[in-house]
């Protein structure tokens, strides 16, 4: 397999971010740095809700109870603004995220910022943003995969 033009690095990527209309409420968030890259080979584009099994487009969700890691430790849960718990599909894409970064050599994920899912440093709680990691990002970090925050 050749090395890709990012240096040698396969790097996975937020695929609303590419452009793919699989955000929960069915859009995407094309960025323009993002597709050059793309257009490159260098990036693989992931959805870890989509590979949860969640619909697009699906109602919003947000971690109750903690952040991602706690999610992981089985310590918060994942609902939906419909009251419904959707932590397995989360916890099941963020597995499934981490099998394809390992079964393609991705290094490093560029993830959509402030996601239950993918954010990065900051989720919503509500109205507010605090602290912490989505679920996939909290993972992928146990996993030693290196996240990015994509800047809004």
């Amino acid at each position: 397999m050749a090395n890709p033009p990012s240096g040698g690095k396969v790097r996975g990527i937020s695929a609303c971010l590419l452009g793919i209309a699989c955000r929960y409420d069915g859009q995407a968030l094309p960025h323009t740095e993002a597709l050059r890259a793309a257009a490159g080979g260098s990036l693989i584009p992931l959805c870890p809700e989509q590979l949860g099994g969640l619909p697009t487009p699906r109602p919003p969700a947000q971690i109750t109870g903690g952040d991602g890691e706690d999610v992981l430790n089985r310590q918060a849960r994942v609902i939906d603004e419909h009251g419904r718990d959707v932590t397995k599909a989360f916890l099941r894409g963020a597995t499934e995220t981490v099998t394809l970064c390992k079964r393609l050599g991705i290094v490093e994920v560029l993830l959509k910022s402030r996601s239950p899912s993918c954010g990065v440093g900051m989720i919503y709680h509500g109205r507010q943003l605090v602290k912490g990691d989505g679920v996939t990002a909290a993972m992928l970090r146990r996993h030693c995969i290196c996240v990015i925050c994509h800047p809004d």
